[in-house]
This record gives structure tokens, sequence and C-alpha cells, in this order.
């Protein structure tokens, strides 16, 4: 005999929030306590592609540029850093702490062969910058077509 189960959207939305809301906080507290050590976060990036160059913008404010490290190995663009903590306030009773601190990296794979030699990073404004120039080979090149 056959078992009919009702099945019920709302639920299953619901189940799926709370299972991310548990990641969210399992994250943040994971094996310390949540205003403890630093641990390594994610940099967001904006990448976007012209003919002939990558643009990669990440948002640093604060940073010193000579604490980048900026590395292309195999396509593979990596960017590197640490964000030293406000020890000014170390003693204080804290109520809201939501600037990171700590080491931070990024790799992202660029989809075509890129100029490494070419590259240009610039910080301004609290914004790292890189001109990630593309290999000739893969420019792509308009060809005229003649008519008779």
């Amino acid at each position: 005999m056959r078992m009919m189960i009702r099945r019920d959207p709302v639920f299953r939305e619901m189940a799926a929030w709370r299972s991310a809301m548990d990641r969210l906080f399992g994250e943040m507290t994971e094996n310390r306590g949540y205003w403890e050590q630093p641990t390594a976060w994610a940099l967001a990036l904006d990448v976007a592609e012209k003919d002939d160059v990558f643009i990669v913008r990440a948002s640093l404010p604060g940073i010193n540029p000579d604490d980048l490290e900026i590395t292309l190995t195999d396509n593979v663009l990596t960017i590197k850093g640490d964000v030293q903590e406000n020890k000014e306030f170390e003693d204080a009773q804290w109520h809201l702490r939501e600037r990171r601190y700590g080491a931070f990296q990024r790799s992202i794979t660029l989809p075509t062969p890129v100029d490494a030699d070419a590259i240009e990073a610039t910080y301004e404004d609290g914004v790292l910058s890189l001109n990630v120039p593309k290999v000739e080979e893969v420019k792509s090149k308009r060809i005229a077509v003649k008519a008779h």
C-alpha cells in the first residue's frame, strides 16, 4: 500500500532558510568565540572584460599597498594581504564590531591567457585596480570584408 505524503512548499522554504542561517552563524562561531582571533576572510572582487584587457577592482580601505601581494601563475590571479587589528581599544567592551581584520586571499582563474609582464596595479582611495592585458594572440581582431 502506498502512503501519500503532503508536501508543503512553505515548510520546505522555511527549512532552507533555517539551514542557511545555521551555516552563517556556524561559520561565525566555529572553533572560536565570536570576538576572538581573526580568521581569513574572502575578498570581494569586480572583474570586467574588454576586448584587450581584464579590469579587476577590490575595495580595501585602510590597507597599506605595501602589505598587498599580487601574483599571477598559470593564468590564476591571486591577491593576498593582511589587515592589522586595531589594538587601540583592546581593554574596551565592544558593543559592535563589524570591521574585518586578519589575513585574506582571493584567487581567480582568468578565462584567456594574459600578459603577466604588462599588468598595472594602482591603489587609490581604498580601491585596488588591476589592468590585466590579454596576450596578443587572443585579442579579437576585426576582419574587413571586401566586396567585388
